[in-house]
């Protein structure tokens, strides 16, 4: 069994996002609810944080420095040292009731992401968009109810995305050039009492790691087959998203929440809301930054 040991106690109401920089060697993560951006940095074992005035989905990397960050009210760059935002475009300002939730960059250095409803509960609510390095914002799929996790296959020829209700991760052919997808298909199917699937990640194997929310666990599956392969359990029920980082990518971060945990069970689950760290024995991929 793999183990996980707790690196950031940090009691987030809906830990989230994670993604590691491996050119400055920290990890990104985000705590919606709380409209925070955190930096970790395992060297100096130090995590810092970024208010923000609105709650923020998800946060990337730019490769010509800084973040990209899909707050509720739209997309914006962040200066990291000043905390500054600079905004780019909402595509859903006409809805109201939607926020944004996770999102990752493409090969190419697009930036995917995708929307809520601000409860998560209204089916179908939800799209998914790419943005490109001109700034250009493109709907890619709708009716989706809770957009989540996302990664590109090692050949690029298939990205492989998760809308948490459907309890399934779906694979579409995938064009790199033109960022076009088609011809979706289950690739893995988690029965209910696994827990919903949320953030995704993919190793240097080309197998996909999925945070299982309300399931306890990280678990390891063959996109290929659909088999379940490996897992980490967790001692905290609510795990939302997890990232390859570490110096030489075999460490796993696993953000978790203490978000839909009532009173007695955050006294059984004081970790909740922690990001934990697991050696799983195998690597992972460098994370993609936004080109634009």
């Amino acid at each position: 069994m793999i183990q996980a040991e707790l690196i950031i106690d940090a009691k987030s109401v809906l830990g989230e996002g994670a993604i590691w920089d491996f050119e400055k060697k920290v990890l990104y993560w985000v705590d919606i609810t709380s409209k925070k951006v955190h930096v970790y940095n395992p060297l100096t074992q130090t995590n810092t944080s970024i208010s923000l005035e609105y709650m923020p989905g998800n946060v990337v990397p730019r490769k010509n420095g800084g973040l990209l960050l899909a707050l509720e009210n739209g997309l914006h760059f962040l200066d990291e040292a000043t905390g500054g935002l600079d905004f780019i475009d909402n595509p859903e300002s006409h809805l109201t009731g939607n926020i944004y939730n996770d999102g990752k960059c493409d090969p190419t250095g697009r930036f995917w992401f995708g929307s809520v409803s601000r409860n998560y509960d209204i089916q179908g609510a939800g799209s998914l968009y790419t943005i490109d390095n001109k700034l250009k914002i493109t709907k890619k799929l709708a009716g989706l109810t809770i957009a989540n996790g996302i990664v590109w296959s090692l050949d690029n020829k298939y990205m492989y995305y998760i809308d948490t209700p459907a309890y399934e991760v779906w694979s579409f052919r995938y064009d790199p050039e033109s960022g076009e997808i088609w011809d979706k298909n289950i690739a893995v199917s988690i029965p209910e009492i696994e827990g919903w699937p949320d953030g995704m990640t993919i190793d240097k194997e080309g197998m996909i790691w999925v945070a299982l929310f309300g399931g306890w666990k990280v678990v390891r599956y063959n996109p290929l087959d659909g088999t379940k392969m490996e897992e980490i359990l967790l001692p905290v029920s609510n795990v939302t998203s997890c990232a390859f980082g570490g110096e030489n990518l075999d460490e796993l971060y696993i953000t978790t929440a203490r978000h839909g945990l009532d009173e007695e069970q955050l006294i059984n689950q004081p970790l909740a809301g922690g990001v934990f760290m697991a050696k799983p024995g195998i690597k992972g991929i460098p994370c993609c930054k936004f080109s634009g």
